[in-house]
């Protein structure tokens, strides 16, 4: 059976595009299974105390995610994108089991290991896979519609695992769910999704065709260094992503003990929780678009600054309608940046690097899970939990101001973009 010949583009490749947005969603189910019903978890049932402790399977996830994001940007060059995704699903089949038996907290720290290793090769490669297929022209788009597929599949995931939680009890129906996603997505993934490699070869060539220059032949190394310190945009979105993270981190980890806190019940902590990534994965579907229009800069600025103020709001709000104000306004600041960030990444990393680059971006973003967790955990330890938020507050405002200050614009039409 002869294939199609390769061409770049959404609507040319809209039935694997589709294919990928709907893999990535159950990625994003894999997280939202543990959101609600882990903080409450570690109180009810394993009796932990102190929020530093109880914050280590963020900090873990955080940190083995963020190490694996590096090695499938790496991978996914070396050996193709396609083998790098179901090595993530494979890793994932034990997670739902080990969160349902864990008869000590070690057995959750473990789980969330394994579930950072399948983040960080899943998320990372479909995304890649993405950027390959739709070329320069739509990028902010392709990068909404992944990231909006993910979140909101977070935020439904928190939705469902608390109603199952607040119904059934804490174990073991939540976790049936992100059962069900593993079987689904590595069935997908093994006997549906094609490699996409060809596509980046295929922009890297028309670039140079139209540009007159070779590829940049660029080590891992110079690729690390550009991407974290000299390129002023790669660096600005590198340091943006590990803020926001930041943010996501401390909300996974603290904001249930929060809202729980205030004598809110399981399914209204539930609701507060999914509206975040629900408002933040749904307003990527338009922030993302928006970036290929009014261009990267300006929009990540003013989602850093708008989490700002919303973190703010969290931290002096006393009541479900303060904090479903508030989550709404942190998950339209996270929408702002998010594929924003990713497609800045995309203009300016060439085709022959862009995967190395992505996972040094997505390395140093998803750092932002244990900074979160650490963050959270040791302020609220010595202080209360609303200085935590104050905490994420104070580095969303630093952030922001940074990227307004330092970064260049990056959208392809723009004249104020380098090309590397």
């Amino acid at each position: 059976m002869s294939r199609s010949p390769v061409r770049l583009g959404l609507r040319a490749n809209l039935a694997q595009f589709s294919l990928l947005v709907a893999v990535n969603a159950l990625v994003g189910g894999m997280v939202g299974q543990e959101q609600t019903v882990l903080p409450l978890l570690a109180e009810q049932e394993f009796r932990l105390t102190g929020y530093t402790f109880l914050l280590t399977y963020v900090l873990v996830f955080g940190l083995s995610k963020a190490a694996t994001n590096y090695f499938a940007g790496t991978w996914s060059d070396r050996f193709g994108r396609r083998p790098v995704l179901i090595a993530g699903w494979l890793i994932a089949i034990p997670v739902p089991a080990m969160l349902i038996l864990a008869p000590h907290w070690g057995w959750i720290v473990a789980a969330n290991v394994l579930l950072g290793i399948n983040q960080g090769l899943t998320w990372s490669t479909t995304v890649i896979m993405k950027v390959d297929l739709v070329g320069p022209r739509q990028r902010g788009l392709a990068m909404g519609l992944n990231e909006a597929a993910g979140y909101g599949a977070v935020a439904i995931t928190s939705v469902l695992a608390g109603y199952l939680a607040e119904q059934y009890g804490l174990r073991p129906a939540p976790f049936l769910l992100g059962a069900a996603y593993v079987v689904l997505a590595l069935a997908l993934s093994t006997l549906v999704v094609r490699e996409t490699r060809e596509f980046a070869r295929l922009e890297a060539a028309q670039f140079a065709a139209g540009s007159g220059e070779a590829a940049p032949e660029l080590t891992d190394r110079q690729v690390f260094t550009r991407t974290t310190l000299t390129d002023p945009a790669l660096s600005s979105a590198s340091q943006s992503g590990l803020v926001n993270n930041l943010n996501f981190g401390l909300s996974w980890g603290l904001f249930p003990l929060l809202f729980s806190g205030a004598g809110l019940p399981v399914n209204r902590v539930g609701i507060l929780v999914a509206l975040y990534p629900a408002v933040w994965g749904a307003g990527q579907l338009v922030t993302g678009a928006l970036s290929d229009r009014w261009g990267r800069k300006h929009l990540i600025t003013a989602g850093m600054l708008t989490q700002a103020v919303a973190l703010a709001l969290i931290a002096i709000g006393d009541d479900f309608s303060a904090w479903a104000i508030a989550t709404i306004l942190l998950g339209a600041g996270t929408a702002m940046v998010y594929p924003t960030l990713l497609a800045a990444i995309g203009d300016v990393a060439h085709p022959s690097w862009r995967a190395r680059s992505v996972g040094v971006y997505r390395l140093w973003r998803d750092s932002g899970y244990a900074a979160g967790a650490l963050l959270g955990g040791v302020v609220a330890d010595l202080v209360d939990l609303r200085a935590a938020v104050w905490a994420a507050a104070a580095l969303s405002l630093a952030s922001g101001i940074t990227v307004a200050v330092r970064m260049y614009e990056t959208h392809p039409t723009r004249p104020t973009s380098p090309m590397l």
